[in-house]
């Protein structure tokens, strides 16, 4: 036990003689020496589990001096300065899990990896969609074989000649740069690989300008709509002119004289009759077809500003606070007074049921009625300036748009089957008109003071898909074609501008259900 302690002991030069030959014993480089490494003894047993013919070597080593380093043939670099966590090489495994545990996790995420490999390996056949324990044939908590051993040493260099097919599901793309490293079938790769649906553009200029001359700069009015045939009406001063989409001819209908003029028109759902109001208080009704006046009606005591059809239903708001229900199958002027505004009502809109009308008015009141009530079922007071703009969801039952005046400038929405006030977003300038679109989510917008800007937004985020511009002055009027594509603006700049905004409708039986083709049953005496 002592001659290690002597060996310690010995001079320099013997030291550096036997480091020497110790390097030359290694092979180690030119100027190593055995100090530069570190190295350890390894244990050796046999396969019978018998003591290794090194051990009494090893064990009159761990006796002797620690002053003396013992050596072996393997060199074992230190670690402890690696930074392993980037290659998934620690043990990160939850602390709460026994070994059992652990093993089932560790076997689930290399049965993934193995189903993987095969995959790239030996193409579609190899990767089962079956479990890979069934797939291989192979329990996969077998720990004495490996789940891939057995299709790697008989499949590796195997080369099939089969042609992939060109078509179907197990087709390869032609192009080698297109491969996944997940597999060509994966639900990653079709997601990846489906086409990405461009976003819709909207042309930011008209496709089509109509000159307007004398069309009223006043926002109580409403003086365009367009008909389920395609005809547009346009009130400019004291005539009614027709314009058709189809053949761009124009036609004047009527001539109110010159003490009197054009202060709204409203066409049936059918689009055989125009009602016409007027500044004197009356509600006039033509066949258009014919160019002829059928009935004059009368209530109002001033200016008819707005007016609604519901079927054979007939809505007229006038600057004398009252809106009458007049039904065009009776002689009757009126059947019904509705009372509730305080100043001039300036928007009516029916539902697409025909169940609840709108009205709007300058007292900043936004009121629902219903067919048979004489006062208003739900008022809503949140608007800070006059309300013409509303719109009734095509998509939605209940569900209200209304734009304010300059002093509001706000869009709200509002749910009138429980009286909810749902969002509001301030628009920047004066609402005039609001649309919403039967073949998309959408709506759009017209404003005046002070941008006089055409917006298209997106419903229920209400981001704008595109603004509009073109007209010089306030966009006081609004109406969409029969087919959901366009709109056409005026303005007191005397100017009619057309623009395609929505996209077409998928179907006509889903332009059907939303009401829009299914409402005129009107009935002329």
């Amino acid at each position: 036990m002592n001659r290690p302690m002597e060996g310690a002991a010995d001079s320099e030069d013997g030291h550096q003689s036997r480091s020497s030959s110790v390097a030359r014993s290694l092979n180690l480089p030119v100027g190593m020496s055995r100090d530069a490494l570190h190295l350890d003894t390894i244990a050796r047993r046999s396969w019978q589990g018998s003591a290794s013919p090194m051990k009494q070597g090893i064990s009159s080593a761990a006796t002797s001096s620690p002053t003396r380093t013992s050596y072996s043939d393997r060199f074992i670099p230190s670690r402890s300065s690696s930074n392993l966590t980037g290659f998934a090489l620690l043990d990160r495994s939850p602390s709460g899990l026994n070994i059992a545990q652990l093993n089932d996790v560790r076997e689930d995420g290399g049965a993934a990896y193995s189903m993987l490999l095969r995959s790239e390996l030996f193409g579609q056949e190899a990767a089962s969609p079956a479990t890979p324990e069934k797939s291989m044939g192979i329990s996969l908590r077998d720990p004495m074989r490996s789940p891939i051993s057995s299709s790697v040493s008989r499949n590796l260099f195997r080369f099939k000649s089969e042609p992939k097919p060109s078509t179907g599901p197990n087709a390869r793309p032609e192009n080698l740069f297109d491969l996944s490293p997940v597999g060509i079938d994966s639900a990653l790769v079709a997601a990846t690989m489906s086409p990405r649906k461009a976003p819709r553009k909207i042309a930011r200029s008209p496709y089509k300008v109509l000159d307007a001359p004398a069309l009223q700069d006043d926002f109580y009015l409403n003086l365009v709509d367009w008909s389920s045939q395609n005809v547009l009406a346009v009130g400019l001063g004291t005539c009614v002119y027709l314009w058709s989409a189809c053949t761009s001819k124009v036609t004047k209908l009527c001539d109110l004289g010159p003490t009197d003029s054009v202060c709204s028109v409203g066409w049936t759902q059918r689009a055989t009759y125009l009602a016409v109001g007027t500044n004197l208080g009356e509600v006039q009704l033509w066949d258009a077809t014919k160019c002829r006046k059928v009935r004059t009606m009368g209530g109002h005591r001033t200016r008819v500003g707005t007016l609604a059809w519901s079927s054979h239903l007939l809505s007229s708001g006038s600057r004398d606070r009252n809106i009458l229900q007049r039904d065009v199958r009776v002689p009757e002027d009126f059947v019904s007074k509705l009372i509730g505004h305080k100043s001039e009502v300036c928007g009516l809109k029916w539902s697409y049921d025909d169940r609840e009308l709108a009205s709007g008015g300058n007292d900043n009141q936004l009121l629902v009625w219903n067919q048979q009530s004489t006062q208003p079922v739900v008022k809503f007071s949140e608007h800070g300036a006059a309300v013409k703009a509303m719109a009734w969801s095509p998509h939605q039952h209940g569900l209200l748009a209304s734009g304010g005046g300059t002093a509001d400038r706000c869009i709200r929405f509002w749910n009138t089957a429980t009286s909810t006030a749902l969002n509001c977003y301030d628009t920047g300038s004066q609402v005039c008109n609001l649309v919403w679109s039967k073949n998309v989510n959408e709506l759009v917008s017209t404003h005046g003071y002070s941008q006089n800007q055409i917006i298209v937004w997106r419903y229920p985020t209400m981001s704008k898909l595109a603004t509009l511009t073109g007209h010089t002055m306030r966009v006081l009027y609004l109406a969409i074609s029969p087919d959901g594509q366009t709109i056409v603006t005026g303005a007191g700049d005397e100017t009619l501008r057309f623009w395609n905004v929505f996209p077409s409708p998928k179907s006509q039986s889903a332009v059907r259900d939303t009401g829009v083709w299914s409402l005129g049953r009107t009935h002329i005496r």
